[in-house]
């Protein structure tokens, strides 16, 4: 059965002013409605570059207890790498469809990466205003080239570099995150699987929506990963829950987006809180992000840092098998 596309769709409805009924939100979630425009708090924006290793750990193990999303600048990464990343990454979606289709998710696959339109369970029927790419970008051993697109040509190399960047980030992350819970440094890196750690890159694509004040890129969610590192382009559509209401998030050029996703809260015991956000469209614009989530192997359970617990500080979370655990949140079963 052939899938419609949400870049498709937007075409289409170009010169009108509706969008197919499944795609308009409840009021509950309709974000003119629901996203606060004062007193807006600012996401702790931090100087990655910072030489205070002392200090450092401080601020982002406050951002990550407190906020769960932080911005990092100054953070080494050459912005022409991140400009080629973007490049080649916007050329794949403007390549005729049947050349991405190519690269489609198969319907019996039990893998994400591919091309696609929908990732997890949809609730109410309801579908988001994104279209994506997934493929694994490290370690070598779990990449699989079938997914990353031959066009345009520099692709590949563009992807492979930014990866060798990425992982420098993910690593003084995860070395940064286990100081600030007084354990190794490497005590993070370990549990969540070593040289075996995944990093999955996501290429969102958010076409211009005719109705954005009543759909949604992505609906409300935590990332089920350990860390999400995220570049986006410049049209503003990121937002955080917090205090009960829904906040942007500035765009700050050349600035990365740090999420703590689902693992670290779970290896965390909870001090580190994995964030609940979301995205918005734009009528104009097209929307695009560039997030690399960091995985443990499928098969490696996840759970407390045993040397986090304590009379004190009991468990609060069961051990799971990460694919148990990502099986359940796409499908959107309890856990």
């Amino acid at each position: 059965m052939e899938v419609e596309r949400v870049q498709t769709i937007a075409f289409s409805s170009v010169s009108v002013d509706t969008i197919p009924p499944e795609f308009i939100r409840s009021e509950k979630e309709q974000p003119t409605l629901t996203t606060c425009r004062e007193q807006i708090p600012q996401v702790p924006t931090i100087d990655f570059s910072n030489p205070d290793e002392a200090n450092l750990t401080r601020v982002i193990e406050e951002a990550s207890r407190e906020w769960g999303m932080f911005q990092i600048v100054n953070h080494g990464i050459p912005s022409e790498v991140i400009t080629d990343l973007q490049k080649v990454g916007k050329g794949f979606f403007e390549l005729p469809q049947v050349e991405k289709e190519v690269y489609a998710k198969p319907a019996d696959s039990k893998s994400i990466e591919g091309y696609g339109s929908k990732l997890q369970k949809e609730v109410e029927g309801k579908k988001a205003w994104v279209d994506h790419l997934f493929h694994i970008i490290c370690p070598p051993s779990a990449i699989n080239y079938h997914y990353w697109p031959k066009n345009p040509p520099p692709y590949r190399a563009m992807n492979e570099e930014y990866s060798r960047w990425v992982q420098e980030i993910g690593q003084k992350l995860l070395s940064l995150l286990s100081l600030g819970l007084s354990v190794e440094k490497n005590e993070l890196k370990d549990n969540l699987g070593g040289d075996e750690l995944k990093y999955l890159l996501k290429i969102n694509y958010y076409p211009p929506c005719p109705r954005p004040d009543l759909a949604l890129g992505v609906p409300a969610h935590t990332d089920m990963c350990a860390i999400t590192i995220l570049v986006p382009n410049d049209v503003q559509g990121l937002q955080v829950f917090r205090d009960d209401h829904w906040f942007n998030v500035d765009y700050i050029p050349n600035a990365l987006v740090i999420h703590i996703g689902d693992q670290l809260e779970i290896l965390s015991n909870g001090k580190y809180k994995s964030v609940l956000h979301r995205t918005t469209v734009n009528k104009e614009l097209t929307r695009m992000s560039w997030p690399v989530f960091l995985e443990p192997p499928s098969e490696l359970a996840i759970g407390p840092l045993p040397k986090l617990i304590n009379e004190r500080n009991p468990p609060k979370y069961h051990k799971k098998k990460y694919c148990d655990y990502a099986y359940c949140k796409l499908n959107n079963i309890s856990q």
